[in-house]
């Protein structure tokens, strides 16, 4: 019995790093978004509509991510690693991620990024104003590989049926710090 709980305790050692290296890869990588992506917004004030909100939950990456991996040769040599991280069914949501990023730091940025909105919230706020200019950004779960070097996000903007667009952007961790090295497969319709 104490083999068991000797080796369970190992284990939890083991797990518990790298759950807590990635959150801060999560956080760093939704930074680097949130800074692109609202850089033109303005702060947010009373009775001034804001028009990028941001999606609560993590989207899944789905098959769009094999026609990626197509296109790009860094991709190509890690595909097997890759596939395995899309994972249609997760239900996760960015919340730790942003709690972490905006408790005591970071306020301008947070002066411009709204709470998350789920589809629903937002359809309603995009009905309210009656206009076509609300944006919802959506960033898919991020997929790490080549050891926690490089990540692949999908970053979309929903406004209506009609008139979404996205990319996918490969990010390298460069001397600890995330940077965007590419745009891959940009679309709008």
């Amino acid at each position: 019995m104490k083999l068991f709980n000797l080796h369970f305790l190992f284990l939890l050692l083991l797990i518990t790093p790298l759950s807590f290296a990635q959150e801060a890869d999560n956080t760093a990588i939704l930074k680097i978004i949130f800074t692109k992506y609202y850089k033109n917004e303005k702060v947010i004030a009373k009775n001034r509509l804001q028009l990028l909100s941001f999606y609560c939950n993590k989207a899944p990456n789905n098959e769009e991510v094999l026609e990626v991996i197509a296109g790009n040769e860094l991709l190509k040599k890690y595909s097997a690693e890759i596939k395995k991280q899309i994972v249609i069914g997760i239900n996760e949501d960015w919340s730790k991620e942003y709690n972490v990023l905006f408790n005591n730091q970071n306020q301008y940025l947070k002066s411009k990024v709204n709470a998350c909105l789920s589809l629903e919230e937002f359809q309603k706020v995009s009905e309210q104003y009656g206009e076509n200019n609300q944006r919802l950004l959506i960033i898919n779960k991020p997929i790490y590989f080549a050891k926690n070097q490089h990540a692949l996000v999908k970053v979309a903007f929903y406004r209506s049926i009609e008139h979404n667009s996205g990319r996918f952007l490969l990010l390298e961790k460069v001397n600890g710090e995330w940077i965007i090295k590419e745009y891959l497969n940009e679309w709008a319709t």
